[in-house]
């Protein structure tokens, strides 16, 4: 796949759909908080010095093993009870964030622009809606969210509808005029 640049984008498209996740903004951003925010969660709870450590093991393992790998080896690391798993998707899903999460400058920069040439934006999802609608709730959009809807595909694909015939029936254009932006942009 080619980078995406503003330049390589199809002008020509009515409807531009973004992808969240390292499209929006750095999803190592949001991952990150939710390591920070468990790792305060089970010192709390543990009433023993943990956070430091959990926090480091848990960013180790995610930059070595991936994102997937990161709260089982936690659990099994620090001997914690099982059911801080449950603990940890629920705050992955649903976490009240300390921080904003930002833009990245050259998705502003497109969103701008697009706005600008009175393009319709919106957001065309994979994933767990909460969570997805939890990220979009902590993104400074700096102004640029104002009449962004939100479409998930595996919402829309569970109801046996096509993503693409939707967005289009929705904003009254053709499917070939939705473009679904999933790379960030450079």
């Amino acid at each position: 796949m080619s980078e995406l640049t503003f330049q390589n984008l199809p002008q020509q498209k009515e409807v531009y759909a973004f992808e969240i996740d390292d499209v929006l903004y750095e999803k190592k951003d949001y991952i990150l908080q939710i390591y920070y925010l468990f790792a305060n969660f089970v010192e709390f709870t543990e009433s023993r010095p943990l956070a430091q450590g959990l926090l480091e093991f848990m960013k180790s393992t995610y930059e070595s093993s991936g994102e997937e790998a990161v709260i089982d080896k936690t659990i099994a690391k620090f001997n914690l009870a099982s059911s801080y798993k449950e603990n940890f998707e629920r705050l992955y899903s649903n976490a009240q964030l300390p921080l904003k999460l930002i833009l990245i400058d050259s998705t502003k920069k497109l969103l701008k622009e697009l706005i600008s040439l009175n393009k319709k934006i919106c957001i065309l999802t994979k994933g767990n809606p909460v969570t997805q609608l939890n990220k979009l709730k902590h993104l400074d959009w700096e102004g640029l969210d104002r009449n962004v809807k939100v479409y998930f595909v595996d919402e829309l694909a569970f109801r046996n509808i096509d993503a693409f015939n939707y967005i289009a029936q929705d904003y009254q254009v053709l499917p070939i005029e939705v473009e679904w932006i999933k790379t960030k942009m450079i």
